[in-house]
């Protein structure tokens, strides 16, 4: 007997073995329960969350020998053949293969002659996006007044696609991705019934590569049971998938709570030397950060995370290392991150950068200079306070003994760097928002400090009442005079077109004594 891989063989024949689409369940049992059946139907959503599948289940609810009816007896010789793919009533066609006028003329001939055993002709339209508008435009007609006895299920993943016309004509269900914890319940059931060994992590792992599809998971554990010989352990998922486990973000993240920038530049190079994909590493590291914030909002409910209790639990304990405004401006690094990555046409030099970046001690030292002992030890360590207490703050040495109220901008270009370390010492969020803005302009003792356009996040956030004080009050005592500063966001694109002036490339720059060579 051949093989039947999991996604073929784990397909619901019911409408209570369809996972994460209660909402639609609910609606076409109570539709099949009051016989107030519409004559066309839209399934729309991602791949492998089961359009097709609830388009057969429908079917045979339809066709049945107790039909329509919600509990298809899937004895009868329709259910069978709707089941097995062989019936004559329920027509499956492709969109993509089967997308031109010519076969849409031959389903208007063949839509007036009646079913053969079911009580109904049922046309199951895969992708019917792919139609060409000419195909759409003469089913048009048919689809609008249907004999009684034909229905129409079509069936998408890009519904925007479709013609509004088509779109008019259809009651639409919208399927939703499936659920982490969802997707790791099924494959709990396969492994248990499969009797298939795996560690706790493996179903995680895969719930989470699938991206939602429950298809796409059940096919990666067919993998994966071909691949290992016993038992399915972590390794063999990390090494089949090339996927970057839970365990890593999580550690990456303490170097950042360590302030260890040479414990996190060693993490991301074995990452890379054992053939990780960079820029998927990096999507779960800013969707690790989006589970730091929610955690940290919500006191980590697992719904909104869509993580195992004792995952979401590690969040919480981490996010408590964090203030909101330093997870917002983690995240605004990471995803500048991606865009640096096009100018550069490289992933791994800006991510390295945002990594020291983010692990860069708030006091303006590493921990590794820190250690170093080459450099002085600074006169007193200041330490961060256990519990909230009231630090005076210090007084920073002005760089220039200027007459009151003479400031200038070129004053304050020199002493920017001077300006954002010594904000570092106050509040590191704030110091992080302000080296990504340029003073542009100085009138009146008016500074104003000017954000690339996409940069709304650091403006909002700068202007607070709290955060201007501290910067003005800053600005003031380094410029010795007294100083207002206002925030613009810049129309232009606020980077050269050699990316010299971008606070990354600088960086890179400043650190390898470097240059930029236009080709």
């Amino acid at each position: 007997m051949s093989y039947t891989v999991f996604a073929l063989k784990w397909r619901p024949h019911n409408f209570e073995g369809i996972i994460g689409q209660e909402h639609i369940v609910t609606t076409l049992k109570s539709a099949l329960e009051k016989n107030r059946l519409a004559h066309a139907y839209l399934f729309a959503g991602p791949r492998g969350v089961g359009k097709t599948s609830t388009a057969r289940i429908l079917a045979k609810a339809l066709n049945c020998k107790d039909g329509p009816t919600v509990n298809p007896c899937q004895k009868c010789v329709s259910c069978l053949e709707i089941s097995q793919g062989r019936s004559f009533d329920v027509i499956e066609i492709d969109g993509a293969s089967n997308r031109g006028i010519d076969e849409i003329r031959v389903l208007r001939e063949n839509v007036k002659f009646p079913p053969t055993n079911g009580k109904f002709k049922i046309y199951i339209i895969d992708e019917v996006h792919m139609l060409t508008q000419e195909a759409f435009n003469a089913l048009l007609k048919t689809l609008e007044e249907p004999p009684e006895f034909v229905k129409f299920i079509f069936a998408t993943t890009q519904p925007h696609k479709v013609l509004a016309t088509i779109l008019s004509r259809c009651q639409r269900f919208d399927f939703r991705r499936i659920m982490v914890l969802e997707i790791i319940a099924q494959l709990e059931r396969i492994v248990a019934q499969e009797k298939i060994g795996v560690d706790k992590e493996v179903l995680l792992a895969v719930a989470k590569a699938s991206d939602g599809s429950l298809r796409d998971a059940e096919s990666l554990l067919d993998q994966l049971v071909s691949f290992s010989r016993d038992k399915i352990s972590l390794k063999d998922v990390v090494s089949v998938l090339g996927i970057v486990e839970q365990e890593a973000l999580f550690e990456l993240t303490d170097k950042f709570i360590q302030k260890d920038p040479l414990a996190a530049l060693g993490l991301l190079n074995n990452l890379i030397d054992q053939g990780k994909d960079v820029n998927l590493f990096l999507t779960n590291l800013i969707e690790h950060f989006r589970n730091l914030m929610i955690a940290k909002v919500t006191m980590a409910d697992a719904k909104l995370i869509d993580l195992p209790p004792d995952l979401c639990a590690r969040l919480l304990e981490q996010a408590q290392h964090f203030s909101l405004e330093e997870i917002f401006s983690a995240f605004n690094i990471l995803v500048n991150t991606h865009e640096m990555s096009k100018r550069l046409d490289s992933l791994r030099i800006p991510l390295e950068i945002s990594l020291v970046k983010l692990a860069h001690d708030k006091r303006g030292q590493s921990a590794g200079h820190a250690q170093n002992p080459t450099r002085a030890a600074p006169a007193k360590e200041i330490r961060p306070p256990k519990e909230p207490q009231v630090i005076k703050e210090e007084r920073p040495a002005p760089l220039k003994e200027e007459p009151n109220n003479s400031a200038s901008l070129d004053n304050v270009k020199d002493s920017w760097q001077n300006i954002i370390d010594n904000l570092g010492k106050l509040k590191m969020s704030v110091a992080t928002y302000m080296t990504e803005g340029s003073p542009v302009k100085l009138a009146n003792n008016v500074l104003t400090v000017a954000f690339p356009k996409n940069y709304s996040l650091h403006k909002e956030s700068l202007e607070t009442r709290e955060n201007k004080a501290v910067i003005e009050k800053t600005v003031s005592e380094l410029l010795n005079a007294q100083m207002r500063v206002n925030f613009i966001l810049s129309q232009e694109t606020a980077v050269r077109e050699d990316g010299s002036d971008n606070p990354f490339i600088k960086s890179a720059l400043d650190a390898f004594k470097g240059r930029v060579i236009r080709e």
